[in-house]
C-alpha cells in the first residue's frame, strides 16, 4: 500500500481511502497511517494530504449513504450488500437511528466493521442528508487528524508498534484455537458420557424386564 501511495500521492490516498469507505477490506486507519509518515518523510506535503484523508473517508460514506437512500431496502437483496448488512442488522441500525437519531452516525465512524453498514442504513433510513454529514464530517475530523498525526510525529515507533500489534494478533489467535480445541475436546468428552449413560440406562430397563 505505501509503494502505491508513493507513486500516485495524492489521488492514490483519495482512492484507497474511497474503497475503504465503500466496504473493500482495507482498513480505514491504514491509508491514513501511511499518509501521516510519508508526510513526514517528505513524499507529500501535510496540509494536502491530511485534508484529501478527510475527503476521501467523507465521499466513501456519502456514496453509501447515497446508496441507500436512493434504493431504500432493495439494496438489502443486492448479493454484494447481503454480508455486509444482513436484514436483521440493518433493522437493528434503523431502530438505533430511531431512538439515538444522528449519534449513530458519530459512533460507527470510529468503530471499524460497523461504519459502512451504519452509513448506508442512514439512507434507507431516511435519515436527513444534512445532519448525515455534519455529523460525520464532525466524526471524521476527530479520528482523521488523530490518526494521521500520530504517524506523523512518531513515524519511527509506528513500524515497532504494528510489528508489536501483529505479535499480539498471532498470539490471540493462537490462544483462540486453543481454546476452541479444548471446547471441542470438552464437548465431545461429554457427548460421550451422556452417551455412555443412555447405554447404561437402556441395559438397566432391558435386565429389569
Amino acid at each position: 500500500m505505501e509503494q502505491f501511495l508513493e507513486e500516485f500521492t495524492y489521488l492514490g490516498v483519495f482512492l484507497v481511502l474511497f474503497l475503504a469507505g465503500l466496504g473493500v477490506p482495507i482498513p480505514e486507519e491504514m491509508p491514513v497511517l501511511v499518509s501521516g509518515v510519508l508526510a513526514h518523510q517528505g513524499v507529500v506535503r501535510w496540509w494536502l494530504a491530511l485534508p484529501v484523508c478527510v475527503l476521501g473517508v467523507l465521499a466513501g460514506d456519502v456514496m453509501l449513504y447515497g446508496v441507500g437512500h436512493r434504493w431504500g431496502e432493495r439494496v438489502l437483496a443486492w448479493p454484494p450488500v447481503r454480508s455486509l448488512l444482513p436484514r436483521a442488522r440493518a433493522e437493528a441500525l434503523k431502530a438505533a437511528y430511531r431512538r439515538h437519531g444522528v449519534k449513530i452516525v458519530f459512533t460507527a465512524r470510529h468503530v471499524v466493521g460497523l461504519r459502512a453498514a451504519a452509513f448506508l442504513t442512514a439512507g434507507i433510513a431516511r435519515v436527513p442528508f444534512g445532519r448525515f454529514l455534519a455529523t460525520d464530517a464532525a466524526a471524521a475530523m476527530v479520528g482523521v487528524p488523530l490518526a494521521f498525526g500520530l504517524a506523523y510525529f512518531f513515524t519511527e515507533q509506528l513500524e515497532q508498534i504494528l510489528t508489536d500489534v501483529h505479535r499480539i494478533e498471532r498470539w490471540l489467535v493462537i490462544l483462540a484455537l486453543a481454546f476452541v480445541a479444548v471446547w471441542l475436546a470438552v464437548r465431545a468428552y461429554r457427548r460421550s458420557r451422556a452417551l455412555e449413560r443412555e447405554a447404561q440406562a437402556a441395559a438397566t430397563c432391558s435386565s429389569s424386564k
